[in-house]
């Protein structure tokens, strides 16, 4: 153990302010513990969360010193409240338990004081759900702003998620979870797609998306549209990354997404799985000719135009039919849509 001695962060007071220790990584167990019976200690409480950065402080007025800053869609406990004020315990940060967590990172972070009441929306607030999810995609769309706020991506996500949270039974709880995990999913890909291990062909030589949250949604909305588009994203991490002119992948893949649809008849994903399966089956009529092996090439051929056929006929007002029929001609006059030849 270091000679390093415990040391608050904060000093506590009689206004309401919680001293914060940070303890040494040796003894995480007893952090873990003490932050369990803070939970539990404040089981009755209400639970709420902020739609805009606000800062915390020691006690209700602005003069007093300041604790932190809490960011859109971290969760609250409400303690207690005042004209203005609510008194709440914030978790800044939750513990993690990911490999090469720092012990900070391990512990999370919790701070205890005083927030101006005009950002604080909580579980019981009327219309609330509307209110957090009006937020959530308000910061969404910032995010998509070449000039948008910082960190707006991560914000739209913890309010999403913090809406399921608060509000699970709420008609915009399934949604609102798919949209956090969304967030989530497309976040990690992109960095995930940086990396040299994209590039290699079986997905599971490269980092998957985490998973937990599109699971989530499934688990606890089955049958919905939520649940269908959670099962359709969960489909990229089985996903080849480059094909190196092989039939296995594309070969894989095009059944991977053939029998979505037949799991997912309604899914608003149905027609994009179809072009999917579409794209690959085309792709393998290059594929095959190479090897070559002609009959499975003319069998990839009939089976790319019957999927592509189908877009056409079920889904005649998505954008997928458009793309389908794009994919019939090309198909039909011998164009290549794979490989060398493509242009």
């Amino acid at each position: 153990m270091s000679g390093k001695r415990d040391h608050p962060s904060v000093m506590g007071s009689d206004s309401g302010a919680i001293i914060t220790f940070h303890v040494p990584a040796c003894r995480n167990v007893h952090a873990r513990f003490l932050s369990a019976l803070s939970i539990f200690a404040h089981a009755d409480a209400i639970r709420g969360t902020v739609i805009r950065e606000e800062a915390m402080y020691v006690s209700p007025s602005t003069d007093a010193a300041k604790l932190a800053q809490v960011g859109r869609g971290r969760e609250l406990v409400i303690i207690e409240t005042t004209p203005g004020w609510v008194h709440a315990e914030a978790i800044l940060r939750l513990p993690s338990n990911v490999e090469g967590a720092t012990p900070d990172e391990q512990e999370g972070k919790t701070v205890t004081g005083w927030l101006s009441a005009k950002g604080v929306v909580s579980a019981t607030t009327q219309d609330g759900d509307r209110i957090i999810f009006g937020e959530a995609a308000d910061s969404e769309n910032e995010a998509s702003r070449r000039s948008g706020r910082r960190d707006a991506a991560q914000d739209a996500m913890r309010l999403y998620y913090r809406l399921y949270d608060l509000m699970p039974t709420s008609p915009l709880a399934a949604e609102s979870l798919y949209r956090a995990a969304d967030i989530r999913w497309q976040l990690e890909r992109s960095d995930i797609m940086t990396r040299p291990s994209a590039r290699e062909r079986e997905s599971y030589l490269r980092g998957q998306m985490t998973e937990d949250w599109m699971k989530l949604v499934i688990k606890k909305y089955p049958g919905t549209k939520s649940a269908d588009l959670a099962a359709f994203r969960l489909l990229e991490n089985k996903l080849c990354g480059d094909w190196q002119g092989l039939a296995k992948c594309p070969d894989k893949e095009a059944d991977m997404y053939e029998n979505y649809v037949k799991d997912h008849p309604q899914s608003p994903a149905a027609p994009q799985a179809l072009y999917e399966a579409a794209t690959r089956r085309s792709a393998l009529i290059e594929i095959y000719r190479t090897e070559p092996n002609q009959k499975k090439s003319a069998e990839s051929k009939n089976q790319a135009l019957a999927l592509a056929q189908r877009i056409v006929s079920q889904y005649p007002q998505s954008d997928y039919s458009y793309r389908a029929q794009r994919l019939i001609f090309y198909i039909q006059q011998g164009v290549p849509t794979y490989g060398n030849a493509t242009d």
